[in-house]
């Protein structure tokens, strides 16, 4: 009777432990991860970290894994058919072939990354150009896809003359031309707006625990399931191999990096850089190899790296500076690489 007894207690023991392992379990955070292609071939990855409270959005709707993959799915898609040069019914590609002079109305949603562009445009004193499109297709780069080999100086002169902030205008959802073959590329910025739509998507959901990445470009909040900082490492700017040469702890903000050593080709053992500077209307030609910079917005942090891309290491230095901007700068040398750290910057490092 005894052992009877004990064995029931025992029973009732384990299956107490049991239900508390299991209450336990349930109430940690998890992580889900949703991840796919957009932009043609850009890989986007998202995590979120839901807790039991975040599975209830406004008081009643639970936290639904295949409805919120739909949702960056269509905002993937939106952005895409909003301001794609590869998409040819594009909106972005009907304005670059339209030759109309007179205002076009946009969507709020291009009008909200243009007029970023043009801000960050003349902050950089022209380094950022989303203008620049021609000299991109004409080395090779764009949706053209031509030979990789060095333009003649007449296809030169011809495509230099098509590019200037100062041809393009916006005026709320209004935007115009003031050359009929201007043509607008924001390869330097979309990939950041689209980390900050979804972010900001996340957050509508009540989600306050995540890391977004499109291409590279990146935005963190809050905490990972295991209750640490979002840590990111910054790629060591080398061709063959990919290596972590920074770690940094961005806390509740985005991150881009600009670099020149991924994409580019070589023609006469000479070369070129997918980047290029609007000035020159080549590509860039220094020892400055990669730029990472943190703000709030992602769309910002890109357009700011790659504008700082485009100055070369010295230039850039104190253009961060001086507009108080959270960057990494690493530049090459015989020896390797060398840092440079803005004071906004430093507090981030690991």
């Amino acid at each position: 009777m005894k052992l009877i007894k004990s064995l029931i207690v025992l029973s009732v023991v384990l299956m107490l432990l049991s239900c508390s392992d299991a209450t336990d379990e349930a109430s940690k955070p998890r992580e889900v991860l949703l991840q796919g292609l957009t932009m043609g071939t850009v890989v986007y990855n998202v995590k979120l970290i839901i807790k039991p409270q975040d599975s209830i959005v406004n008081g009643q709707q639970k936290f639904e894994r295949g409805e919120v993959h739909a949702e960056i799915e269509t905002i993937l898609k939106q952005l895409n058919q909003d301001m794609s040069n590869w998409v040819p019914d594009s909106e972005l590609s009907r304005f670059n072939n339209s030759t109309s002079l007179e205002p076009i109305e946009i969507s709020s949603g291009l009008s909200r990354v243009i007029a970023e562009s043009l801000r960050l445009g003349k902050l950089s004193n022209g380094k950022l150009d989303v203008t620049v499109g021609p000299l991109v297709n004409l080395w090779g780069f764009g949706p053209e896809q031509r030979p990789e080999r060095v333009p003649t100086d007449e296809e030169f002169v011809k495509a230099k003359a098509r590019v200037g902030l100062q041809y393009l205008t916006l005026s709320g959802n209004q935007l115009t031309k003031a050359i009929p073959n201007l043509y607008i590329d924001l390869s330097t910025i979309a990939k950041g707006y689209a980390v900050d739509l979804i972010a900001e998507a996340m957050e509508r959901r009540g989600i306050n625990n995540y890391l977004v990445e499109v291409g590279g470009e990146m935005r963190v909040k809050g905490f990972k399931h295991t209750g640490e900082l979002w840590a990111v490492a910054i790629e060591k700017p080398i061709t063959d191999e990919r290596l972590v040469h920074q770690v940094i702890v961005p806390r509740d903000n985005a991150l881009a990096t600009s670099g020149d050593y991924r994409k580019y080709f070589e023609a006469d053992g000479q070369r070129f850089s997918h980047i290029i500077d609007p000035d020159t209307g080549k590509p860039i030609n220094h020892k400055l190899v990669s730029v990472t910079v943190i703000h709030p917005s992602s769309m910002t942090a890109d357009g700011l790296s790659t504008a700082m891309m485009v100055m070369g290491e010295d230039k850039a230095y104190k253009f961060a500076m001086e507009n108080d901007i959270a960057a990494y700068i690493i530049s090459k040398t015989d020896n390797g690489f060398k840092e440079k750290i803005t004071v906004k910057f430093m507090p981030y490092l690991k």
